[in-house]
């Protein structure tokens, strides 16, 4: 039994986790810290990941920021080279950065949909891409892209989100195709309707829950903590042979109509 629990265990590998510094982002980050990895947190807000960081310093969990644009080439680039340089080699890289914009389609400006490709598909691009140049050489890594899922069901006025999403769900697939060969394993990670800070508004909306609750067979909102299992899962030894997967965990949502 101790063989197969060493399959999960993270210790002394390293996580770069976008757009961790609250939500899913920092609940993954603190999950991965806690199996043993040293994590990386990455945001645009440097106050709000500089008590990211000091919240789990204070919990025992080694992690360091790196503030960037995810969605910019340079600052991307500039950023992954000095961690790698400083912090060290990235093991597990999550890419977790992303954004929502609800609005009929008609309505959706050209400006709101550049804004979520850039955030929701360019991201995962630019820094998937950095980050396996380094793992290309040295012939090992996981990558863990965040995908929903509306990578497989729409809503109504999210169809630009459904778009990235599902956009995600097939770049992960491309990824690994690509770079399997270099030992490298990328999968995605769909979640369900999470209660989170962006969620809020929809969790309070009594009938969207009770719709909500009501669809999903497990009957209930999910917890962020509920994909801390699932990223462990994908970030360790555990999958050394799941490739191109993507993991939905969604209460049973995707399962249903």
């Amino acid at each position: 039994m101790n063989s197969v629990l060493k399959l999960f265990d993270l210790t002394g590998r390293r996580a770069l986790i976008t757009g961790s510094s609250t939500g899913i982002g920092f609940a993954l980050a603190r999950g991965l810290g806690v199996a043993g990895a040293r994590v990386i947190l990455n945001g645009r807000n440097e106050a709000r990941l500089r008590d990211a960081v000091r919240t789990l310093h204070d919990e025992g969990i080694e992690a360091e920021a790196s503030g960037f644009d995810a969605t910019s080439q340079s600052e991307v680039e500039t950023a992954i080279e000095r961690v790698e340089a400083g912090f060290g080699p990235i093991d597990i890289l999550v890419n977790n950065a992303g954004m929502q914009r609800r609005a009929p389609l008609e309505e959706f400006s050209q400006e709101q949909w550049r804004e979520l490709m850039q955030t929701n598909v360019d991201s995962v691009f630019l820094v998937g891409k950095t980050v396996a140049r380094f793992m290309i050489g040295r012939g090992a890594g996981k990558i863990i892209n965040i995908c929903s899922v509306q990578s497989e069901l729409g809503r109504p006025n999210i169809a630009a989100y459904t778009a990235t999403k599902g956009a995600v769900k097939m770049l992960t697939k491309g990824m690994a195709i690509d770079w399997g060969q270099h030992g490298i394993q990328v999968n995605g990670l769909g979640p369900g309707y999470f209660k989170t800070e962006l969620t809020q508004a929809l969790v309070n909306d009594e009938t969207f829950s009770k719709w909500l609750i009501g669809r999903t067979p497990s009957r209930r909102w999910g917890d962020v903590e509920d994909l801390v299992g699932a990223a462990v899962f994908l970030a360790s030894d555990a999958s050394k042979f799941v490739n191109g997967h993507i993991l939905y965990v969604d209460g049973g949502v995707t399962a249903t109509l």
